[in-house]
């Protein structure tokens, strides 16, 4: 990849206040993403530089401070032109297989690849509260402790039971107002499982986390522990829209 590859991925409005040191960072650990994992296109799309730098420079945001063993263990990043459908099994509570096709923006395997529509990267890295890149990257981050939970690996008993004392009540605060029908400040998808709402809310976190500690500040307390940054200080004085849709 060349250096204007770089310099186009790193133009994005989530990277806006980060130090000339970290921006150095923040290329190395993207640099070793690009050279660790294979950046694979599908459906006859060819993954260019540019594409891989966009996708790498936001997949390694959130690990700036953590360090890149936290993407371990698995090898490709599959990406699409758009939504992709895969075919998938399910089974219901009656013990009847179905047959399911939903269209999906990403997805990340436990030990395997992790799987993008380019359509949806386009869309991310705006500061708009949606980002496929750290969604799933985040979703990697969740399967650390050996589980799909909304919780991440944590250094400590004390740290684990801070995390679920503030996540805890937010997801049950959360979900019961979805399912009342109330606006939310954030992305209804949140309510879907504790690993949707981790995923969710590091989007926010990330792009946008006004909406993020206006909602809930003790989660946003944690996630700031966690990932090592204050991304309400960084992006101060950026604008954001209100009203902006996911």
């Amino acid at each position: 990849m060349s250096e204007a590859d770089w310099q186009q991925a790193l133009g994005l409005p989530v990277f806006a206040g980060l130090s000339a040191e970290e921006r150095d960072r923040l290329v190395a650990l993207a640099q070793r993403l690009v050279a660790d994992k294979t950046f694979s296109g599908a459906a006859g799309m060819p993954v260019d530089g540019v594409m891989a730098a966009t996708i790498a420079a936001q997949a390694v945001l959130p690990i700036l401070h953590l360090g890149y063993d936290w993407y371990a263990g698995w090898q490709e990043v599959i990406v699409y032109p758009g939504e992709f459908v895969p075919e998938r099994e399910e089974v219901d509570e009656a013990g009847v297989v179905h047959h399911v096709r939903r269209p999906l923006s990403g997805e990340a395997w436990a030990g395997g690849p992790l799987v993008l529509s380019w359509g949806d990267v386009e869309q991310s890295g705006h500061c708009e509260g949606y980002n496929v890149v750290i969604h799933e990257f985040a979703h990697k981050l969740d399967m650390s402790n050996g589980a799909v939970d909304g919780l991440p690996r944590l250094a400590s008993t004390a740290a684990i039971e801070a995390w679920a004392a503030a996540f805890s009540p937010a997801y049950e605060d959360f979900c019961r107002r979805v399912d009342a029908g109330e606006a939310t400040e954030l992305d209804p998808y949140a309510s879907e499982s504790p690993a949707e709402f981790f995923a969710v809310l590091s989007e926010y976190f990330f792009e946008w986390p006004e909406p993020l500690f206006t909602a809930y500040p003790a989660v946003y307390q944690q996630m700031q522990r966690f990932y090592r940054q204050d991304t309400l200080a960084r992006l101060k004085g950026q604008a954001h829209d209100l009203a902006a849709p996911r």
